[in-house]
């Protein structure tokens, strides 16, 4: 059975870093893409970043260029998404998806994590 599990949110302050995980179990990491996406108070769901199945291609939301990474270690079986110099407007929900191919756009993603909260506040 495929699952999804997020791990490694939490509250921090403006301009700190966080490290969120996501591991993947019932299915090869490296066969699928795999895509990290957020979700605000009264906002709609949106991606932030993801990454190829089989060669790294990875791609970002112009929101996070810079600031966030997206990796993949198929030996654990997890993806990861490092946050850097976060701000307020980063809060959220974020989720991680299983994809066919790596694009920001939620509908290309068939299964979900169950989502971790992610404050930045002072």
């Amino acid at each position: 059975q495929l699952q999804l599990v997020e791990s490694g949110g939490g509250l921090v302050q403006p301009g700190g870093s966080l490290r969120l995980s996501c591991l993947a179990s019932g299915f090869n990491l490296r066969d699928y893409a795999i895509g990290w996406f957020r979700q605000a108070p009264g906002k709609e769901r949106e991606g932030v970043a993801c990454i190829s199945r089989g060669l790294t291609i990875t791609k970002y939301a112009d929101s996070v260029k810079g600031r966030f990474a997206i990796s993949r270690d198929t030996a654990k079986s997890t993806v990861y998404l490092q946050m850097s110099s976060l701000k307020p407007e980063d809060t959220a929900i974020y989720y991680c998806a299983v994809g066919r191919r790596y694009t920001l756009a939620t509908s290309e993603y068939d299964y979900w994590g169950q989502g971790i909260q992610v404050t930045v506040s002072s």
